[in-house]
């Protein structure tokens, strides 16, 4: 009997040390990177070293294989790599072209496929693919640089000497930009670097060839026994990269754009006003989630609102409060695409805020144009045909005609007309547009004609 309970006390202790090892085993957490870089893949990375700093991983380590893509994600992702509390290994499956090429450069330890391929990061242009402006180009090239710089130099000794060398060479990651650099042996003053993985480790851009993630952890990093566990984006995480796709949020202003100004022409609570409403929710929620719009981002969204429509309503015109509000929405839009704490902008990089400005001047220029269309379609066979009475509106009126009697009286400018404002006629007030340049308040004006609600007029003697 007690040589029984010896063994069960043995295997217990056994199991007991089986579960502690199991425990100890360092976490490896993956990352894939396997679709083009856009929002999609920076919400997929910035989520990804989250939870491996959360859980306490040994290191996060990408799943390479991309052809490429956006550059100011690229750019975000970079940075969020470089200054990660953890070690980040890629693992280049095959692809790191441009884009691609980018992120892996910012990592600890690249390792590759033997069939893999690295570099080719000249910027194109998005809609042609045609090599874009020298100006983007020497962007590009100064952040390939800088990244490859980050990683600092290595002391080597050759031939007795001491040297002093880049861990990898600022002029390999810029030649993968620039045709003119050249790489004897491996690229001419006509080609744009891109190397296979013996060429990349031959130049130090590679730390090591292996054909699966297991070999990377196992042979390269040096982790016998380990658990690997891969970030699974959420349908949540779907959407918000969806959301805020560069393209999405310029749609997004114009509807915003679009709403606003269609429902001043019809003041009330309609379709314009819920889409406009709609697309502010879906601009700016995601941003508000991920940390890059801030409360008083959004008020400021909102107060400019307030005072757009408080021109319109309360004082007739285009005065300080009109262009006050504007200001407040575009600057509101602008700044909660830029990661910022209480308007500090330091650390900044130019590609987030160019993007920025970009998105939505895209967006309000897109915005003028469907303005611009929609109105020329109100009351036109299609969707808006509706939208407007028709001239076969016979035995009808509108609006009210009793202001047509007062063509040929006389009254005051009641407020600044540029070139609309109120007037003081007989001792009512009228909304009034001049008709002949503008008309300070206090200026004795004549009523011309009467046409939609409103008086229009000259200055007295005009």
């Amino acid at each position: 009997m007690r040589n029984f309970q010896i063994t069960l006390f043995l295997f217990f202790l056994l199991f007991c040390f089986d579960l502690s090892a199991q425990d100890a085993n360092p976490l490896i957490y993956r990352i894939n990177i396997k679709e083009s870089i856009g929002s999609n893949t920076w919400v997929y990375l910035q989520n990804g070293l989250h939870e491996a700093v959360e859980k306490e991983a040994a290191a996060a380590l990408l799943h390479m294989n991309t052809y490429g893509g956006g550059v100011a994600e690229a750019d975000s992702m970079r940075t969020a790599i470089l200054n990660a509390p953890l070690p980040v290994y890629v693992f280049i499956d095959n692809n790191a072209a441009s884009a691609g090429a980018l992120i892996s450069i910012a990592c600890d330890s690249i390792f590759m496929r033997s069939s893999g391929s690295i570099g080719a990061a000249t910027v194109v242009e998005g809609g042609s693919g045609e090599r874009a402006s020298d100006k983007y180009q020497s962007y590009m090239r100064g952040i390939m640089r800088a990244t490859a710089e980050s990683h600092g130099k290595v002391t080597t000794v050759r031939e007795g000497d001491t040297i002093l060398k880049w861990r990898r060479d600022p002029m390999i990651a810029e030649a993968m930009v620039d045709e003119r650099i050249v790489i004897p042996g491996f690229a001419d003053s006509t080609q744009i670097l891109t190397l296979t993985a013996g060429q990349a480790m031959e130049l130090g851009y590679c730390d090591g060839i292996a054909e699966s993630l297991h070999e990377v952890i196992v042979t390269h990093l040096g982790f016998g026994n380990y658990t690997l566990e891969t970030y699974n984006p959420s349908f949540y995480d779907k959407i918000k990269g969806f959301l805020t796709n560069g393209v999405v949020q310029a749609l997004l202003i114009m509807l915003i754009i679009g709403g606003i100004y269609f429902e001043l022409q019809s003041p009330g609570i309609g379709f314009p006003t819920a889409a406009a409403i709609t697309a502010a929710i879906l601009y700016f929620t995601p941003l508000y989630l991920t940390g890059y719009a801030q409360n008083w981002e959004v008020l400021l969204f909102v107060l400019g609102l307030i005072f757009i429509v408080f021109e319109i309503f309360v004082v007739p015109g285009f005065g300080i409060t009109g262009i006050l509000g504007i200001l407040f929405v575009f600057s509101a839009l602008t700044l909660a695409l830029i990661g910022n704490i209480r308007f500090n902008f330091e650390g900044l990089p130019a590609t987030e805020a160019f993007r920025a400005l970009m998105v939505v001047l895209g967006g309000t220029g897109m915005g003028a144009a469907l303005v611009i269309y929609l109105s020329g379609r109100i009351g036109k066979p299609g969707f808006l045909q509706f939208a407007a009475l028709h001239a076969d509106q016979e035995g009808y009126v509108s609006v009210p005609m009793d202001p047509a009697s007062l063509i040929g009286k006389t009254g005051v400018a009641a407020t600044d007309l540029h070139p609309s404002g109120k007037v003081n006629v007989d001792g009512e007030f009228y909304d009034a547009i001049s008709l002949k340049g503008f008309i300070d308040k206090g200026v004795e004006v004549e009523v011309k004609r009467y046409e939609n609600f409103q008086l229009y007029v000259i200055g007295k003697g005009g």
